[in-house]
């Protein structure tokens, strides 16, 4: 493989397929997949049961600067008392992708769309998840509403679930609004079209911090961490872009945190099932309180959230150059989410890093099959009628959720790997300051400093745990496996 290769972009396209078929995910829509979808000639309509238009009102999606499945769209509503109303619209995808259809046993399958380094695999059809489920601009929709009325201080006083009609009226991206909102660029032109928008826009950032500084006096962690997408010139690599947090991408992360709570309660209160999203209490909490002693912090002997959360923010403070790399290794030892089957009568664990006890998936149903299934039960909910599912169904889908998003990161991290490998292969040879993001019987990884690329580290790993700093040369690279290999030549 020559590093002056004008085609990786597509030999990392081969990549990830390839990766997808080896660990059993499906790359492409079969045949009756095809079929089914050329049956579906339009949107759905909302014709059937009370549904309320909306239409009206001055919604807009906001997401990624090349999103093209826009699954919920926002507005903000004042109220008397300084209260606000917050509505979420999630697309009404279950109108056209029917439980147990050949799309739906093709997303059930994959469980969520794969977003590798070259290439996007969608979870349902483009024809769908683009257009005919997307909230896309100027385009009336189907949607699920959940309405939040949330007070001045960020607390919420009530809320509804319901079916309406929407029309999205501006696109927006977070790039530019969060620009615009931090008092570093100009309005967006889409969002400057729109009378009363940018006005609508900057209610809805003051009632997402609020919502925020709520979650954080509870203990909700402020994580920051380097995910990376690589920059591509003529279809050559040429460098890793972090994705940085911004105050636009604060908006919908707040608002789809308070949605999936309440939509969690709501199927509760209904007496119907749910399938929550939640993190154990951290397994690694004695490393956790090792890292913080070593910054001077005292962490107590169990787990608490609010006391990680008061360390993370004066060290944020104090070290904001460093603190990504202190995020990641508190997120690596916390271990992974999972979903579990939260049944009437029987109490689910909560979130610890968000410090919420009723958390689940709703807000994504074209990208994230958890949030499909929910649907199914919101709208069971809302008519009055059973679940859709049974219980050991739910519990079937949890585990397979779980395993398969185990999967799917796994497929991102190696084509990832596989970009870093093909930017690193000429480097050979040189030395980098890194930190140690994994430490097992299975081996020890280190995220390079420079640059948000990991290796595994393969001699000289004695004694060195998560979160410390270390100096290593890159041995070897192999671009087809992912394989980046380093060596520890001494402390950072």
């Amino acid at each position: 493989m020559n590093g002056n290769d004008k085609q990786h972009r597509s030999l990392l396209q081969s990549i990830a397929r390839r990766a997808m078929l080896e660990r059993g995910l499906l790359p492409d829509f079969s045949t009756a997949v095809l079929a089914e979808l050329g049956g579906i000639r339009a949107p759905a309509t909302m014709n059937n049961g009370p549904v309320r238009d909306l239409r009206g009102l001055l919604w807009a999606s906001l997401d990624n600067d090349d999103s093209r499945d826009l699954d919920q769209i926002t507005v903000a509503v004042t109220m008397p008392g300084n209260n606000v109303k917050i509505l979420v619209a999630v697309a009404d995808v279950d109108s056209l992708v029917k439980n147990g259809s050949s799309i739906d046993e093709h997303a059930r399958h994959n469980t969520t769309s794969v977003y590798t380094a070259a290439r996007t695999f969608p979870m349902l059809p483009e024809k769908l998840s683009t257009d005919f489920t997307s909230l896309n601009f100027n385009e009336d929709r189907p949607a699920i509403i959940v309405e939040m009325v949330i007070g001045a201080d960020g607390s919420l006083q009530s809320s509804d679930i319901y079916r309406a009609q929407v029309r999205n009226h501006a696109k927006l991206a977070y790039t530019g609004v969060a620009a615009w909102l931090e008092g570093q660029g100009t309005i967006p032109e889409a969002l400057g079209a729109v009378p009363g928008l940018a006005e609508n826009l900057r209610i809805q950032d003051r009632t997402a911090q609020s919502l925020k500084n709520v979650r954080h006096v509870h203990g909700a962690l402020s994580f920051e961490t380097t995910e990376a997408r690589p920059i591509f010139e003529n279809n050559e690599i040429r460098g890793l872009e972090v994705e940085k947090k911004n105050r636009a991408k604060d908006i919908i992360e707040d608002f789809m945190i308070a949605a999936n709570g309440v939509t969690a309660r709501y199927l509760s209160s209904r007496k119907l099932p749910s399938i929550r999203r939640v993190v154990r209490t951290p397994k690694r909490w004695d490393r956790i309180a090792e890292l913080a002693r070593e910054q001077g912090f005292t962490l107590p002997p169990e787990p608490d959230p609010k006391a990680l959360e008061e360390f993370l923010t004066k060290q944020k403070k104090a070290d904001p150059l460093r603190f990504p790399d202190l995020s990641l290794a508190v997120i690596k030892l916390m271990g992974a989410g999972e979903y579990v089957a939260d049944l009437p009568g029987v109490t689910a664990p909560g979130h610890f890093g968000l410090a919420v006890r009723d958390y689940t998936h709703s807000t994504a149903p074209n990208r994230r099959y958890t949030d499909l299934i929910t649907q199914r039960l919101l709208k069971a909910a809302i008519a009055g009628i059973p679940s859709p599912y049974s219980n050991e169904d739910l519990e079937v889908l949890a585990r397979h959720c779980t395993e398969e998003e185990d999967v799917v990161n796994k497929v991102e991290r190696q084509v990832g790997k596989s970009a870093a490998a093909l930017l690193l292969e000429s480097r050979t040879g040189e030395q980098f300051d890194a930190i140690v993001t994994g430490a097992s019987p299975k081996g020890t990884w280190a995220r390079l400093l420079p640059m948000p690329v990991e290796g595994r580290v393969v001699h000289g790993v004695e004694g060195i745990d998560v979160g410390a700093r270390i100096r290593v040369q890159l041995i070897s690279v192999d671009v087809q496996k992912g394989y980046i290999d380093l060596r520890k030549v001494g402390p950072s």
